[in-house]
């Protein structure tokens, strides 16, 4: 009905254009008037990039079935553009035939279903000579099968039409190929937030469990170091609260948070300090060229390094943890070493593994090297050309990450 309707214009617009041609054959001017001139029409009509919005709406609404699964949205290419104004031709003449019929049927039905009831039809009858040779007993069946067959052409123009809106409506191939990659870029986006919200916070609440504990252990006995202890609390504390809060307006897509200061290995004392006040022994050796390495490598490095203690913390407790990171040549070498406390792995433990994920992650984007594990007894690591006796039974954690992206 929608497409018998906005057909009418198109009609209309032939019916004025078409006589004021030099046509002298009246067929050839009809088909021009009823056909060809509204076809074109409709097409370039379709070629109007919002006409696929408003046609997959419909489609999707009114046709059900394979529709159903549209997407409605603008035609983004020329090649889009061309298939919606194919369909709009076939939706709007496919809409005036049964739109015609529905009109006309109906009617030719009722007449036919009374003739055998009433007499005035004889006089139509006897102007066609029809009379003597009209049998009106088989009317009611004809008319009963013109409103089937009515009913069967709607419903037979329907499924068709619904099984053809995918092809005519849907995303071209490029099209599918930029939602990918918008998803894809979303996706990594998300992911790359969630490990800035594991690494930030995850660390924050493992040093500020530790912390708590110790400072309740020694609060009437160290009244001092409790109050340091306290004041680290509290400065772990906001700062996962401003990264958690950051994170939260990205998710949300909040256009005036600003996208908040990362952490770099000049920040690393404050991290280490609050790693030693939670009751970690560190031994940490960090040259003084680390803080010149360039900007990407010195923010992932950090939070590398962060993971690395959040690790120890949560899967070994307050082990002595031995820390090294240095500059050699063209990369930037870091090595975190523990003893063996609760069982480590990727998976082992209350951390879920997530931690290491995230590492390997950020080593791989920045085409970089890890390598993570137990030392075993006499065994090689790829760093070191045999492990001593004193490194037996540590779970060493070793990355190396180039100072330039193409090295």
């Amino acid at each position: 009905m929608v497409g018998g309707a906005l057909l009418m214009p198109y009609w209309f617009l032939g019916i004025s254009l078409i006589p004021v041609l030099p046509i002298g054959d009246d067929i050839v001017r009809s088909v021009l008037m009823m056909v060809v001139m509204p076809a074109v029409a409709t097409f370039v009509t379709g070629l109007v990039p919002t006409v696929r919005l408003l046609e997959g709406s419909l489609a999707k609404e009114l046709l059900k079935g394979p529709a159903a699964a549209l997407v409605p949205g603008s035609a983004r290419s020329w090649e889009s553009r061309a298939r919606t104004g194919a369909w709009f031709g076939v939706h709007l003449f496919a809409g005036v035939v049964v739109s015609g019929l529905s009109l006309a049927v109906p009617p030719f039905a009722v007449v036919m279903v009374l003739a055998p009831l009433v007499s005035w039809d004889t006089r139509f009858l006897d102007s066609w000579g029809w009379s003597g040779s009209w049998h009106q007993w088989p009317a009611s069946l004809i008319g009963l099968a013109s409103l089937v067959a009515l009913l069967g052409l709607i419903v037979g123009v329907g499924a068709l039409l619904s099984r053809l809106a995918p092809w005519f409506l849907g995303p071209s191939a490029a099209e599918r190929l930029a939602d990918v990659e918008a998803r894809a870029v979303k996706l990594a986006e998300r992911n790359r937030l969630a490990r800035e919200l594991h690494d930030s916070v995850g660390h924050a609440l493992s040093v500020v469990t530790l912390q708590a504990a110790a400072a309740g252990r020694v609060l009437d006995s160290d009244p001092r170091f409790a109050r340091e202890a306290l004041g680290a609390i509290e400065d772990s504390a906001r700062a996962a609260l401003e990264d958690l809060d950051h994170v939260l307006g990205l998710l949300r897509e909040d256009a005036t948070k600003t996208a908040a200061p990362q952490a770099t290995l000049k920040d690393l004392g404050r991290l280490l300090e609050q790693t030693r006040i939670a009751g970690v022994k560190l031994d940490a050796a960090v040259g003084d060229e680390v803080e010149q390495v360039p900007a990407a490598v010195s923010r992932e490095a950090y939070r590398i390094v962060q993971e690395g203690l959040t690790n120890a913390l949560r899967h070994a407790g307050k082990v002595p943890v031995r820390l090294r990171l240095g500059v050699e040549r063209d990369r930037l070498e870091m090595e975190m070493s523990n003893p063996l406390g609760a069982p480590h792995g990727d998976g082992a433990g209350h951390g879920g593994g997530r931690g290491l994920d995230g590492v390997r992650e950020r080593v791989t984007a920045l085409r970089g090297e890890m390598t993570a594990g137990p030392v075993s007894c006499g065994g090689t690591t790829p760093h070191t050309p045999r492990n001593g006796p004193e490194e037996e039974g540590r779970w060493r954690f070793h990355v190396s990450l180039p100072l330039r992206s193409g090295t």
